[in-house]
Parts: C-alpha cells; sequence; structure tokens
C-alpha cells in the first residue's frame, strides 16, 4: 500500500487537470520506449474524444499516433496481434460502452491469449477508454461497465480518481505485460490535483485518502470524491471516516480494505454502476468472508438503480448516486 496523502494538500506542488495528466503520462510513455504506440478514432489530429492526445501526433509523427476506421473490432484486434510480436499498443475507444462491439476480442482473445500459450508470449497492450455518466451523453454513452470486465480473468481493470493516481496509474499499466483496461470518468477530466512533474508510477494496491476510525468508505473513480466529500460532512458530527480508493478492480487489493474495516468495524461501499451486479458486491462479500467477526453492522452498498442512464439533465442528476447516499447509508450503519 502507499503512503496515506491527502489529494491537493499542501502548496508546493503545481495543480494540473486529469486531462493533462494523461497527456503527461502518454508523453512520457512515448519517449521512454520507441514500442510504444496508439491507435483509435480521431485519436491523430483531433486529438481523442476526451482531447488527451491532443498534441502527441506532433511530437510523434503519424507512424505513432494513427488514426482507424470506426470499427473497435479491428481497433483491439490490431492492437492484440501487435501486442504478441513486442510492441506496447495504447488503444482509445471512445467510450467503454463500445466494448460491446469488440467484446470477443477482449473476453476470448487479449485476455487469454497468454494463459494460453503457456505464459510463452506477453500482450502489453493498454485499451484507454472513458466511463461513467453526469454529462448528457445519453444512455448509450453513459455506462459503468467495469464489473463485466472485472469479471474475466486475464485482463486487468483499473479505474483512477484524480490526477495523480491517473498519471502513475498509466505509466504503470504501459509498462506492465498483461492486457490493462484503463476506465476514465468523464467527470474527471477537468478535475485539478496536485502531480509531480518527474515519471512516476503507481501500483495497483488501494490507497487511503483519509484516514478514519469510525467507518470505512471502500470507492473508486468519480465516487471517491464523492465518499471524501460524505467524511468532511460527517466530521462536522464527530464521526470519523476513512476512504479507500481502490483504483484497481482487477487486481483487486483485498488487504488494505479488510485492514481498514477490521479497525473501523463498519463499511459503506460505493461506486456509481448500478447496484445490481455491480462490483461492490464483490468487495461486500469479500469484506464478509475475511473480516467475519469485525464488522458491527452490515456492509451497506450505494449506487445507481438498475435502470439506463436518463438523458434528461434532471433525470440524470436523480439516477447519480453521490455523497447524500453515502451518508444515509453510513447512518445506517452507525
Amino acid at each position: 500500500m502507499e503512503a496515506i496523502r491527502e489529494i491537493g494538500g499542501g502548496d508546493q506542488m503545481r495543480k494540473i487537470s486529469m486531462r493533462q495528466a494523461i497527456n503527461e503520462a502518454l508523453h512520457i510513455a512515448f519517449n521512454s520506449d520507441p514500442n510504444v504506440f496508439s491507435i483509435g478514432e480521431d485519436i491523430a489530429t483531433y486529438g481523442g474524444q476526451p482531447r488527451c492526445s491532443y498534441d502527441l501526433i506532433e511530437d510523434f509523427g503519424g507512424d505513432r499516433i494513427m488514426d482507424t476506421p470506426i470499427s473497435e473490432n479491428a481497433i483491439v484486434g490490431t492492437a492484440i496481434g501487435s501486442s504478441i510480436v513486442g510492441l506496447r499498443p495504447v488503444v482509445e475507444l471512445s467510450y467503454v460502452d463500445f466494448i460491446g462491439v469488440c467484446f470477443d476480442q477482449i473476453m476470448n482473445q487479449a485476455a487469454k491469449l497468454r494463459y494460453m500459450y503457456g505464459g510463452r508470449v506477453s500482450l502489453p497492450l493498454v485499451i484507454r477508454t472513458q466511463g461513467g455518466a453526469g454529462l448528457g451523453n445519453g444512455a448509450q454513452h453513459s455506462q459503468s461497465l467495469e464489473a463485466i470486465l472485472a469479471h474475466i480473468p486475464g485482463i486487468r481493470v483499473v479505474m483512477p480518481s484524480n490526477a495523480y493516481d491517473a498519471k502513475g496509474l498509466l505509466l504503470h499499466a504501459i509498462r506492465d505485460n498483461n492486457p490493462v483496461v484503463f476506465i476514465e470518468h468523464k467527470a474527471l477530466y477537468k478535475k485539478k490535483c496536485e502531480v509531480p512533474e518527474e515519471p512516476y508510477e503507481c501500483d495497483y494496491c488501494c490507497d487511503i485518502k483519509k484516514e478514519g476510525t469510525d467507518i470505512t468508505f471502500v470507492a473508486y473513480s468519480s465516487m471517491v470524491d464523492q465518499s471524501l466529500k460524505a467524511a468532511a460532512e460527517l466530521e462536522k458530527e464527530g464521526i470519523s471516516a476513512e476512504v479507500v480508493d481502490i483504483r484497481s478492480l482487477e487486481p483487486f487489493d483485498a488487504d488494505t480494505v479488510i485492514k481498514s474495516v477490521e479497525k473501523t468495524g463498519r463499511a459503506v461501499v460505493a461506486h456509481e454502476a448500478n447496484v445490481k451486479g455491480g462490483f461492490g458486491a464483490e468487495i461486500a462479500s469479500t469484506i464478509q468472508e475475511r473480516a467475519f467477526d469485525s464488522p458491527k453492522a452490515s456492509v451497506q452498498i450505494v449506487g445507481a438503480p438498475n435502470v439506463p442512464v436518463p438523458f434528461a439533465p434532471v433525470l440524470e442528476q436523480a439516477y447519480l448516486p453521490n455523497y447524500e447516499d453515502i451518508i444515509a447509508a453510513a447512518r445506517k450503519c452507525l
């Protein structure tokens, strides 16, 4: 586990957005390894849907930054083949919703080839994509599908909650010899925090964003900020909440979560995805199995209802879980 740190604390370091941090990580990766290249729809001249790749073609040219046809199947298939022969592709899929188009390539090829070849080949490929709701993109461009991906053995699933982690986790993922699906939340691209200029990597372990003694909030991606906000509100009432950002769904650092719950005795798990079949159930069951005697109350799960993401702004905001839902769940535990 990394050292406990408060995101955004202090005033000695520059603050940049998650979009800038991802762009910086890509520059570092491209400069440090000539085998790294990137393909995707509109990533060259336009710079990709989230504009994280906006200047890569100017610095690294069209041989390493390539636009593709609108075919996710072809994009991921090309990345799988090139990774097997020693290259390190960084694929960009505009939305995680589009994994349905190339799911066979991810599920039956990328996830299984290293295993089926007995470890004699590596698949150092990263699939960068966007997930999450809140920006009015509609039901087919706003989903949180990470639990589907985490269910498949053989791929890593990483979801940063801030710019610092995004830079370090992306560099770690690009240098990983296994396929990684790297899911960036759309609503976090503009959010800034302190990020060092020098290269660094974050491992796939949990990061404790805030220490506490009375209850543990376990979250990832956009719900980490909501958990920190909930913790700040509860602090006014004398309730001390610990916030654990799991950062990686696969591999899942259960040890840090269990240690925190054993200390506090209570847990709320929060994610933006639908509660039904969501990864929160995996976290809750792990707590139940491994810390059976520690919880003083049942584990609560906060997430979205089991309906498609609404397009109407008012309905979309009603659909999204937030810090108030986390506080309500905490009160049930307390």
